[in-house]
């Protein structure tokens, strides 16, 4: 009788296997439902965003990181996805994907990080990472062994020699399908590698912070944080799932704990680690900032800083060599319109009588130069026999058509 009471929240037509999600007295299903959901829906926002600003990356070795943000995104969405496993109630479908799937996506997340320290390491050392078919064939064969050995462990348990129930006392149910019976120190047991992978990236992220370039040193940062915070939450589920369970809340607790373990873990990964990672591969390249700078520096202080870089030595043998390679032509003319400025006669500097006195009567040296060339007139043209007709008539002369006059330019 107690089991056909349908819970507060739930639907009469709602299969008992998924009370968990909408019963209102068990609030950790509907509260871990809306954290996954939203999981699943950021993950593949990060995911499009990520591969729509493929074509605005600067930089072929930051292209290189792509495959691996994107397999790290799909497995972090599967960690999502994987939490309603633990939310609804055990049956055969769902005790078998708890157990292959924990460790299989786990595995896909700490192999890619740990792909991605090995190309900051490389990139902080030789300014040139791998090839991205390198680095995702390395992930890939890393999360392969996880594969292999979660495959191999359930055909055996589940197929070959298929353990009884560990409940003398239960009954033949949904909670005692072969999958299920499994104790929680053998589904421990099982993650060992993906234990392992979690150690290698907590160890090898701290190297990346010694190499010189900055976006490095944040991306190794944020590895190194997310691994170490993914280091505490093992150990708590790990802790409370084996021992204190046992102890204080019994098997009830089982589930529980290892819904909050994969979603506390995949917030992570989204939060610490992939966010900074993709603001940091949409960013401006450091080499082609700096070369840009260096290519288009500010006009004025470069010019500025060329005259004082100049010594007035240079200056001077500089103005020489030009001076040589022109034609001596003895005295340099100067033309009396030299100084013709253009500006109004009210706005021209007009020295008065007193100043022209005083520039005559003192002793200024004569310059060679300073030659003035003579206005030209008629009188000069006519009697320089140029070939310049004369506009004159003189009625005293040959000509003798009217009176005397004589025009000047």
């Amino acid at each position: 009788m107690a089991a056909n009471v349908t819970p507060q929240g739930c639907g009469p037509n709602v299969d008992s296997l998924y009370y968990n999600l909408c019963d209102l007295s068990a609030a950790w299903g509907i509260v871990l439902e809306a954290f996954a959901a939203a999981g699943v829906v950021f993950s593949l926002v990060l995911l499009i965003s990520l591969l729509a600003s493929m074509p605005f990356m600067k930089g072929t070795q930051y292209k290189s990181a792509v495959p691996l943000h994107a397999f790290f995104l799909v497995s972090t969405a599967g960690l999502f996805c994987l939490t309603f496993a633990f939310i609804v109630q055990k049956d055969f479908s769902t005790c078998a994907s708890r157990r292959f799937l924990f460790g299989v996506l786990f595995g896909g997340c700490f192999a890619c990080l740990l792909m991605q320290c090995v190309r900051l390491n490389i990139l902080a050392r030789r300014d040139s990472g791998p090839r991205a078919w390198v680095l995702f064939l390395g992930a890939l064969g890393l999360w392969l062994v996880e594969v292999i050995i979660n495959t191999e462990w359930l055909i055996i348990t589940v197929v070959r020699h298929p353990l009884g129930p560990l409940n003398s006392t239960a009954g033949n149910g949904r909670e005692t399908a072969t999958p299920c019976n499994i104790a929680n120190k053998d589904f421990v047991m099982a993650l060992i590698y993906v234990m392992v992978l979690i150690l290698a990236v907590v160890v090898a992220s701290p190297f990346i912070m010694g190499g010189k370039h900055k976006r490095g040193k944040i991306e190794g940062a944020c590895i190194f944080l997310a691994s170490v915070l993914s280091v505490g939450i093992w150990v708590a589920w790990i802790v409370m799932y084996v021992y204190g369970n046992g102890v204080h809340g019994g098997p009830k607790w089982d589930d529980p704990t290892l819904a909050i373990a994969l979603v506390a873990n995949a917030w992570v990964f989204l939060i610490v680690c992939t966010i900074p990672e993709i603001c940091c591969l949409i960013g401006d390249d450091e080499s082609q900032q700096d070369y840009r700078e260096d290519l288009y520096p500010n006009r004025g202080v470069g010019y500025e800083t060329i005259l004082k870089e100049q010594s007035s030595q240079n200056m001077f043998m500089e103005n020489k060599a030009f001076s040589m390679d022109e034609p001596n032509h003895g005295s340099k003319p100067v033309s009396p319109y030299s100084g013709y400025t253009g500006q109004m006669r009210s706005s021209v500097y007009q020295p008065t009588e007193l100043a022209i006195i005083t520039k005559g009567v003192g002793n200024h040296p004569v310059d060679a130069y300073d030659m003035t060339i003579p206005r030209a007139s008629l009188n000069s043209a006519a009697n320089s026999g140029s070939s310049t007709p004369s506009t004159c008539a003189d009625t005293n002369g040959n000509s003798g058509h009217g009176p005397h006059r004589t025009s000047q330019w």
